[in-house]
């Protein structure tokens, strides 16, 4: 399985960054704020948001009162992050390798940037947060209850193999037991898992396909076939689910777990 260097990926998620930053991050904010609360990020926090993108997230957790660290390979993203949020510090860096001391941190968390292909991340964030401190990370649920999986195929339909196998064994963290796995293999005490939902909203077919293009797993395959043949087959994929006079309405499940740090 072929994962991606960070600066790779930095590249992939970075060159439709604008569109990624407002047609697309805000689709899991339901996901962020649940995963805020079981992490427990309120007033005087000290959070890292690993792979935070373009600082959505991070900016919920700001207006929760946290202190708020972000770090992402994508230098422009992390421009979009540093002015949505000045208050915050935000890096352009390696998750694998983070640029903070031991126990910096009183929680961390990570929307869809921990699974596997990438677990050697959790490790990082179990030695930057504090003993007792809380690790939560989301990713795919069900794909029964992914309202975007049509799309999703699509894409690792139009991707070179070696991209469409790690994305779709990515894909298999939600899968029973194999998060709770990740957590063991990286020190840290399982808490509790559960569900939220990720809610893609966009008026017509057209914002919708550069919203799709804009994330870093649709570059290989824009990369290998070119936007027209890549658009033509996400409008393939969502045109079932466009409504006239309403858009398009997608629910997509995701799933989270959090950990604690023992004592080291």
């Amino acid at each position: 399985m072929r994962v991606m260097s960070w600066v790779e990926a930095g590249r992939a998620w970075g060159e439709r960054a604008l569109d990624w930053a407002y047609l697309c991050e805000a689709f899991t904010r339901q996901v962020n704020e649940e995963l805020f609360r079981r992490v427990s990020v309120g007033p005087g926090t000290n959070l890292i948001d690993i792979a935070c993108g373009s600082g959505f997230a991070a900016n919920l957790a700001r207006n929760l009162g946290a202190n708020v660290t972000g770090i992402d390979a994508s230098e422009a993203l992390i421009a979009i992050a540093r002015s949505r949020t000045p208050q915050a510090d935000f890096r352009v860096g390696d998750m694998f390798s983070l640029p903070f001391d031991d126990n910096s941190f009183d929680a961390a968390v990570s929307f869809s940037g921990i699974g596997i292909g990438s677990q050697n991340s959790l490790s990082e964030a179990a030695r930057v947060v504090r003993p007792g401190g809380l690790i939560g990370f989301s990713f795919l649920g069900s794909p029964k209850r992914i309202g975007l999986a049509p799309c999703f195929e699509a894409v690792l339909r139009l991707s070179p193999p070696s991209h469409a196998v790690a994305v779709a064994e990515q894909g298999n963290t939600g899968r029973p037991g194999v998060a709770e796995q990740l957590l063991a293999e990286a020190g840290l005490c399982f808490v509790e898992r559960g569900i939220a939902l990720g809610i893609s909203e966009w008026p017509d077919l057209d914002i919708a396909v550069r919203a799709l293009a804009s994330s870093g797993t649709s570059w290989p395959a824009l990369k290998r076939v070119g936007y027209k043949r890549f658009a033509d087959a996400i409008r393939d994929a969502l045109s079932p689910s466009l409504v006239d006079g309403i858009g398009l309405r997608i629910v997509s499940e995701f799933g989270w777990i959090t950990g604690r740090v023992v004592g080291r």
